[in-house]
C-alpha cells in the first residue's frame, strides 16, 4: 500500500481516473438480483469484506510512506466471481479509510494496483483453466489458487516500484536490486495463504465457489483419457 504523501497529484488523480470506470464495469457486471434474493451469497460477501478489511489490518507501515500487507484477492475472486470481488476490495478499502489507516486520495492508486491487478491475474487464469477444462480438482486449486496469487503479488511489488520510481517523488534506496532475493518472502506466503484457503473451500464447500465447476471435477474420474 502506498500513501499519498509520496506521490504526485498526477499519479493520484490518473488514479481515480482509471480506478472508477472500473468500479463502474464492475457494479455493471455484477448479478444484484441473484445477490438480492439469495441469501447465501449476501453472507458470503459481507464475510468476505469483513475478512478481507481484518487482513489487511495486519500489516507493516514503514516511515517511508509505503507498507506491506498480504493481499488475498484471489480467494476472494474465485469465492465471488470478478465483479463482486471489486466491489468487495473496495469495501473493505472504504473501512480502512473510515479507520484513517489508507489516504483517499490514494485509494484509487491502491486500488489498482491491490485489488484490480491481483484480480485480473486470478480472473485471467481461472479463464485459461476452465478452457482447459480439466478434471482432477488439484489442477484447479494449484492453477487457479495458488500460482495466480504468487503471480499477482510478483507483479503487485513490480508495478508498485515502478510506479515509484517513474513518479520519482520517492527515493528508492541504493540497494534495490538486493530487494529481488527477497521476493520469495512476499510471494510464497501469499501463494500459501490462498492456495490453503481455496483448498479448504473445494474439500468442504465447493458450492461456494462461483468459479468451481463441481459437475466436471467432482463427478467425473480423476484419470486423464
Amino acid at each position: 500500500m502506498i500513501s499519498a504523501q509520496v506521490l504526485s497529484g498526477a499519479t493520484l488523480s490518473v488514479g481515480w481516473c482509471l480506478y472508477i470506470p472500473v468500479l463502474g464495469w464492475a457494479a455493471w457486471r455484477a448479478p444484484w438480483v441473484e445477490l438480492v434474493s439469495d441469501s447465501r451469497r449476501q453472507h458470503l460477501l459481507f464475510g468476505t469484506v469483513l475478512a478481507l478489511f481484518l487482513l489487511w489490518l495486519v500489516r507493516r507501515d514503514f516511515d517511508t510512506g509505503v507498507s506491506y500487507h498480504f493481499i488475498g484477492m484471489t480467494a476472494v475472486t474465485l469465492l465471488l466471481d470478478w465483479p463482486l470481488a471489486l466491489l468487495g476490495g473496495l469495501a473493505a478499502q472504504m473501512g480502512l479509510v473510515l479507520l484513517g489507516r489508507q489516504d483517499l486520495l490514494a485509494a484509487g492508486i491502491n486500488g489498482l494496483l491491490l485489488i484490480g491487478l491481483p484480480v485480473l491475474v486470478t480472473e485471467v487464469c481461472a479463464v485459461l483453466v476452465e478452457r482447459a477444462q480439466p478434471k482432477n480438482p488439484f489442477v484447479y486449486i494449484f492453477c487457479s489458487g495458488f500460482f495466480p496469487a504468487a503471480l499477482a503479488a510478483l507483479l503487485c511489488v513490480f508495478a508498485g516500484l515502478g510506479l515509484l520510481w517513474l513518479d520519482g517523488r520517492f527515493a528508492l534506496p541504493e540497494w534495490i536490486w538486493d530487494f529481488v532475493g527477497y521476493l520469495w518472502l512476499v510471494i510464497f506466503p501469499e501463494a500459501f495463504i490462498n492456495g490453503v484457503i481455496v483448498t479448504a473451500l473445494v474439500v468442504f464447500c465447493p458450492e461456494w465457489l462461483e468459479t468451481f465447476n463441481r459437475t466436471r471435477y467432482l463427478a467425473a474420474p480423476w484419470k486423464d483419457e
